[in-house]
């Protein structure tokens, strides 16, 4: 564990960029109830202790409740007594679900699909039972460029994980609050607080397309240093003179 002032160093380094992306996508507002999905993973931890602080600012003033979402049938094997302690040290109430799937009530989908809609759909349930309006999701930057390169190789669309996504059927707001971060600067501030590793043994779980994609985003970084700003960047910056259209003869 790094020193106390080198890890304030960065955990302020961190909180001008959640600051920054706060404010910029109108992420969260005054009064608002926010529900933190906390699995137990290093930008999970991460968001729990930004959020937190941040929560101490007057302005904007909101509150927090964290949630862990387990698998009764995937051996994770969570420290829960380490997660309510993480988000103790702000004040955060935490609650602990387990749900499971079928993965044979619909073999249309895959077991690691079904997971994460079985445990989104927990979160939903838990942020209406706490009157949370939006939920937080740890997603770092480098997840939204590795879901664009995943949805234009595999998709044929250029689209991501947005800052702030509001789900009408659910009458819930996703934020993630990270998304300017980087996610070298959150493995930093991990091992800077020592935080502790979740063991997880999944048996669907093998190599993706985007740890692939994470290998080809490195890549891109070496030929042009500022690939991930101008990324980011061209997402907001569409010419649509200059790309073909489905109308042209």
């Amino acid at each position: 564990m790094a020193a106390p002032d080198i890890r304030e160093k960065q955990l302020r380094k961190l909180d001008l960029k959640l600051k920054k992306a706060i404010f910029d996508y109108g992420l969260i507002e005054n009064g608002d109830r926010i529900l933190i999905a906390l699995s137990g993973g290093k930008d999970s931890l991460a968001l729990t202790e930004l959020l937190g602080r941040r929560s101490r600012i007057f302005q904007p003033r909101f509150s927090l409740v964290a949630a862990h979402i387990g698998m009764s049938h995937i051996p994770y094997r969570s420290d829960t007594d380490y997660l309510k302690q993480h988000a103790g040290q702000y004040g955060i109430p935490f609650i602990h679900r387990i749900t499971s799937f079928d993965k044979d009530t619909d073999t249309r989908k895959s077991p690691c699909f079904l997971c994460s809609w079985y445990r989104r759909k927990a979160l939903f349930d838990i942020a209406k039972e706490y009157r949370c309006n939006k939920i937080a999701l740890g997603h770092h930057q480098d997840d939204i460029l590795q879901t664009l390169l995943m949805n234009m190789t595999h998709q044929g669309s250029f689209s991501t994980m947005p800052p702030r996504l509001k789900m009408e059927k659910f009458d819930m707001t996703l934020i993630r609050p990270m998304c300017l971060i980087p996610e070298k600067e959150l493995v930093a501030l991990a091992e800077m607080s020592g935080y502790r590793k979740q063991k997880k043994n999944c048996p669907y779980e093998t190599d993706s397309s985007r740890s692939q994609l994470k290998a080809v985003l490195q890549e891109l970084e070496k030929i042009n240093p500022q690939v991930r700003s101008n990324m980011w960047n061209s997402m907001t910056h569409i010419q649509p003179d200059y790309l073909p259209s489905a109308t042209e003869k």
